[in-house]
């Protein structure tokens, strides 16, 4: 019985990848040093799954940044403005297409189907010129082949690849993208042949849009696609992925009767009908099922007794021989390696598995299914599950029945926008067009240092506040001396948005290297909800009043709401995530309320992660939307009028949920919208009407790209031709932690500039 991983995390286990990139980015170390930190990762993985006994071992799933760049890359497609002379890529043009430069934005970021990790968005068009371009496969391949071990190199594949791309600037939105397969499908074969030259074996095309709800026209691409690659396949196994849910009937049906296709893979954990389609509509005899039966995408261990029952029911279907034991998805999702997690509580350690116990998981239940099951390690498995079952730590009744008793009620609050924002517009007395930041300001290296001393216990606690104090003082200042209207503390309390919260709720677990990247060097370390949710104290009252006494000026509470802590924390998979949704969105409506009385005006409810944790399937969506907006409605329905609720979001497409959004009733709302080039605009140029206050970002954060006056004041220009000025905000995309003050001043002030030069001009109009 073979074993397999569909890809590997790639930061490395304690960030190596991030601060090679930091320092080669800052200019304090060479290309050389980067590809060398880089090599070093990649053989190692390889090594550590070829000892681990894995027999198909992923290859080309290293990536710099994100692996549809990289499919970009490799296929030239570079648009114009980066000037891409041709030939190979180098680390100038590849990274101005994430960071951007002097001269010109970033490409669109966006989320990786419904996870926190993303891609950099295709510009493509009839016009793009693709040619070979990066030789990374190939040169991966013959990497790993020099240490003895033979991998299967990954692709992203044809037809997701353009249907994850959109229509570069200038080209008409309706334009079909698949229509460019044509000019792309060359490419692939190509490089299909440097690898069979090389030796390869085996190779594997990831197509997760599978499981997207596809029409006809969009399936009969992969039947062009695979056919047109069919003669490149000659000699070679090829297999197609799926993964993050079921893939639709009618897809199955196509995918499967493709010939040239050796084997398919299937998520088996996300995809809980899976088992049923195959059963019913047989598999294709002589190909390999690649079983994703351990999840990829939480942190807990596999029950293994559950995967061999699964395992089984399929090998009566397609055979012991053609049956092989994967991951659901890439492991990317999930942390790197338990063992480096010393100070984890030794009970919930048992119960969880990260990405090198997962390889381990695959390999045992594939040798269980030989007849070589390692009975101690399956014993120990159902052990840690038992545990983890009977284990008081993970319930409390006062807490299960209070998220029981919300669902009574909608949780709406009692006055309509309209005669919110009317009642706060007389308290707050805010200029038109008023300018805010989203929450953190740049983390330094000193505030770093302070944090991590501080959690060190090198320095007291009264040598901490008095730190993080003088910090707030030199934000608020800042923000004064700029003119902005209302103020943020800057959060350098906080190393991370999520984990912050989840330390001071009871029911969460944390770790000390559990990272997971989340695009390029951003790494984020999701906390582990394993029990009950409760908000055993205040956790922000502190610092927002020390802050509010700084200023006369409004000064923001900021909160994460339940529904982005949840979709950004590993969640407990032993009830549904509704209910824990709930739990915790009553843990932060007290926090709402204390802040309330502490005198706090206006209070930021973030939710980044809405959109994120759309279900991928239209018809599972409603259900979703239902309880995530009823989740963060719980949070505030019970301030007063004058409290201005604010919220957030990112990176994401909004677009098909601007109803929901609405529905969430929060008095403002901030949506990064400058580096999707306004994709957000188009809802209300097409005539959806929206009462709240509203700001579309008018700069993206994630560059270090200072944008002029001119361009934020043109940006804002767009948004009042399809919005009020009377609701429109204007503030960055995105909090500013990730930058450098350099790059925040100065952008700050352009876009205060920009605010008061429109003021004057809607002035002199009226």
């Amino acid at each position: 019985m073979a074993s397999h991983i569909v890809g590997y995390p790639r930061i490395g286990p304690k960030r190596e990848l991030k601060f090679a990139l930091e320092s080669f980015w800052d200019g304090k170390s060479s290309a050389e040093d980067l590809q060398h930190v880089a090599a070093d990762l990649r053989c190692s993985i390889w090594k550590q799954m070829a000892s681990a006994g894995i027999k198909y071992i992923p290859s080309n799933t290293f990536s710099y940044y994100d692996q549809v760049l990289d499919t970009t890359a490799m296929l030239g497609a570079v648009p114009e403005r980066y000037l891409f002379p041709g030939g190979e890529i180098e680390f100038d043009t590849y990274f101005s297409m994430v960071r951007g430069n002097a001269s010109v934005p970033a490409m669109e970021m966006t989320k990786w189907f419904d996870t926190n990790y993303h891609f950099i968005v295709p510009e493509l068009g009839p016009n793009t010129k693709f040619s070979y371009s990066s030789h990374k496969a190939v040169s991966e391949y013959k990497e790993a082949k020099a240490l003895g071990i033979d991998t299967v190199p990954v692709f992203i594949g044809p037809v997701t690849y353009l249907l994850l791309s959109k229509p570069a600037k200038g080209v008409e939105k309706s334009f079909p993208l698949l229509s460019l397969l044509g000019n792309i499908l060359p490419i692939y074969k190509e490089v299909i042949a440097e690898l069979k030259a090389a030796g390869a074996s085996w190779i594997q095309f990831d197509e997760p849009i599978l499981v997207l709800d596809l029409d006809s026209h969009q399936l009969a691409a992969f039947s062009k696609s695979y056919s047109e690659l069919k003669s490149s396949f000659s000699g070679l196994n090829v297999l197609m992925e799926t993964y993050f849910a079921d893939v639709p009937a009618e897809a199955y049906k196509t995918i499967t009767s493709l010939n040239g296709i050796s084997g398919y893979g299937f998520d088996l954990v996300r995809g809980t009908n899976t088992l049923d389609v195959i059963k019913s509509m047989g598999f294709p005899s002589g190909k390999y099922l690649f079983a994703g039966v351990v999840d990829g995408r939480n942190i807990w261990a596999n029950d293994l007794a559950a995967s061999i029952n699964t395992l089984q029911a399929l090998e009566a279907v397609v055979g012991k021989d053609k049956l092989v034991v994967s991951t659901s998805c890439s492991l990317m999702h999930t942390a790197v390696d338990l063992v480096n997690e010393t100070k984890l509580d030794s009970e919930i350690k048992s119960w969880l598995a990260f990405a090198a116990q997962k390889v381990v998981e695959v390999n045992e239940l594939a040798k269980a299914l030989a007849g070589d099951k390692d009975e101690a390690f399956f014993s120990a498995n159902a052990a840690a599950h038992a545990s983890r079952k009977s284990s008081p730590r993970v319930t409390n009744d006062e807490v299960q029945k209070a998220a029981s008793a919300l669902k009574d009620s909608n949780h709406s609050r009692a006055t309509n926008v309209s005669a919110r924002l009317d009642a706060q517009q007389k308290k707050l007395k805010l200029p038109i067009l008023p300018t805010t930041t989203l929450g953190s300001f740049p983390q330094t290296m000193e505030l770093r240092r302070v944090r991590r001393e501080y959690k060190a216990n090198k320095i007291t606690e009264e040598e901490y506040v008095k730190a993080i104090k003088e910090e707030i003082n030199e934000v608020v200042k800042l923000q004064e001396e700029l003119d902005i209207d209302v103020l943020v503390h800057g959060e350098p309390e906080r190393n991370d948005m999520v984990e912050y919260f989840g330390e001071q709720l009871s029911g969460f677990a944390f770790t000390v290297n559990g990272w997971v990247q989340s695009y390029g060097s951003r790494c984020v370390k999701p906390p582990i909800i394993y029990g009950d949710v409760s908000r055993p104290k205040a956790m922000t009252v502190f610092w927002s009043s020390m802050a509010q006494n700084m200023t006369s000026r409004p000064m923001k509470g900021m909160l994460t709401g339940p529904v982005t802590i949840l979709n950004w924390s590993f969640v407990r998979n032993d009830q549904p995530r509704s209910e824990t949704c709930y739990q915790i969105a009553l843990a932060i409506k007290k926090e709402v309320e204390d802040l309330e009385a502490a005198g706090v005006q206006v209070i930021q409810i973030d939710e980044a992660a809405l959109r994120e944790g759309l279900p991928l399937r239209k018809s599972e969506q409603s259900v979703y939307l239902d309880w995530a907006v009823h989740s963060f409605r719980i949070t505030n329905c019970s301030v007063k009028d004058t409290t201005q609720i604010h919220t957030h979001m990112c990176y994401s497409n909004f677009n098909d949920i601007i109803h929901s959004i609405i529905d969430m009733d929060a008095d403002v709302i901030s949506i990064e919208n400058s580096r999707s080039n306004e994709k957000l605009l188009t809802v209300f140029r097409e005539g959806v009407k929206y009462g709240a206050g509203i700001g579309p970002g008018v700069y993206d954060i994630h560059s270090p790209r200072i944008p002029s006056t001119e361009e934020i004041t043109d940006r804002i220009n767009k948004m009042l031709a399809v919005l009020e000025a009377k609701i429109l905000w204007v503030n960055p995309d995105c909090g500013l932690k990730t930058r450098k003050y350099a790059e925040v001043k100065p952008a700050l002030t352009n876009m205060v500039a920009a605010a008061k030069l429109l003021r004057t001009q809607l002035a002199s109009a009226e």
